[in-house]
C-alpha cells in the first residue's frame, strides 16, 4: 500500500510539473518490469529516456491541438530566446501560433529600435488540455499567455543584453518606494500567490531596470500588439506602470492574490 501511495504521489507530482511526466513514469515502470530492471540507476535512465522521447513526440503532436513550442535552441542571430532550457525540458514553452507570432514580432521590433537587443521569453503554457494548471501561475492554461523578462542595465547604465537578475527570470522584484502606490500593502491573505520572497532579494545582482527598452516593449504591445495580434492584457505592478510612463488601459494590475508582476511582463491575447 505504501509503495502504491508513493508511486501515485510521484505520478501526480510529475504530471503537475511537466504535464507528461506522470505518463513517462508509468511507461518507465512497465518497461522496467518487462525487462526485469531492478536497480535504481538503470530505472532512472530508463525514465529519462522515455520522458525525452515523449517530449520530442509532444513537440510534433501539440500543433495538431493548437499549440506550438518556442524553441530553446535559438542561435545567436535569433533575437527571441527562452530564458533557460529548463522551460523546454519541463514543457512550459507552448503557445498558440498567434502568441508565437506576437513574440517574434516583438523581438524583431525591439531589435530594430535598439539594434542587438535580445527579448527573453519565460513561462508560457503546457502543450495540451485547456484548463490544465501551469503552477504557480493562475492563468497560463490555454496557450494564450506568455511572460517576458524585463530588460536590464548595470550600475553604470550600460545595457546588459540577454541578461536577467534571476537565473530563471522570476522573483527578482523591482521594489516600490514607500511613496509609491502599493495596493496590496498591509494585506495578509491566507490563500495567495503573491510571495515577496524577501530572503531571496539580496542574492540577486543589483542590476537596474532598463526603463527605455522595457517601456518601448510595453508601448509596442499596447499599440501594434493590440491591433495586429489581439493583445488583451499586460500585467504590471502600478508603481512600475507609473515609473515607465505607461497610461494605456491594456496595462493592468493583476490583483493581490496573483503573483507579483514587478519582475516580469505577463501578456495575454484574446
Amino acid at each position: 500500500m505504501l509503495r502504491f501511495d508513493f508511486r501515485f504521489a510521484i505520478v501526480v507530482f510529475l504530471t503537475l510539473l511537466t504535464q507528461i511526466g506522470g505518463i513517462a513514469y508509468l511507461v518507465g515502470i512497465a518497461v522496467a518490469r518487462l525487462w526485469a530492471v531492478r536497480r535504481f540507476v538503470p530505472k532512472l535512465a530508463l525514465f529519462l529516456l522515455v520522458y525525452t522521447s515523449l517530449t520530442i513526440v509532444t513537440s510534433i503532436v501539440a500543433p495538431i491541438f493548437g499549440r506550438v513550442p518556442l524553441s530553446c535552441l535559438a542561435d545567436a542571430a535569433n533575437k527571441l530566446v527562452v530564458r533557460s532550457p529548463i522551460y523546454c525540458a519541463l514543457n512550459r514553452n507552448y503557445v498558440t501560433p498567434a502568441v508565437r507570432d506576437l513574440a517574434y514580432a516583438l523581438a524583431d521590433n525591439m531589435d530594430r529600435q535598439f539594434p542587438g537587443a535580445t527579448t527573453i521569453a519565460l513561462d508560457a503554457n503546457f502543450p495540451f488540455l485547456t484548463g490544465f494548471p501551469l503552477l504557480p501561475h493562475l492563468s497560463h492554461t490555454d496557450g494564450r499567455k506568455l511572460d517576458f523578462a524585463y530588460y536590464y542595465e548595470d550600475s553604470s547604465g550600460s545595457f546588459l543584453d540577454g541578461v536577467t537578475r534571476s537565473p530563471i527570470g522570476y522573483f527578482a522584484f523591482e521594489q516600490p518606494a514607500n511613496s509609491d502606490e502599493q495596493p496590496c500593502k498591509g494585506r495578509n491573505d491566507w490563500l495567495t500567490g503573491r510571495w515577496d520572497l524577501d530572503f531571496l532579494q539580496p542574492l540577486f545582482p543589483a542590476y537596474r531596470l532598463q526603463k527605455q527598452r522595457t517601456a518601448a516593449a510595453v508601448n509596442w504591445l499596447t499599440t501594434e500588439g493590440v491591433s495586429r495580434f489581439g493583445v488583451e492584457k499586460v500585467f504590471l505592478e502600478p508603481h512600475l506602470k507609473k515609473a515607465l510612463g505607461i497610461t494605456d488601459d491594456h496595462v493592468r494590475f493583476q490583483g493581490c492574490r496573483a503573483a507579483r508582476h514587478d519582475d516580469h511582463l505577463h501578456v495575454q491575447l484574446r
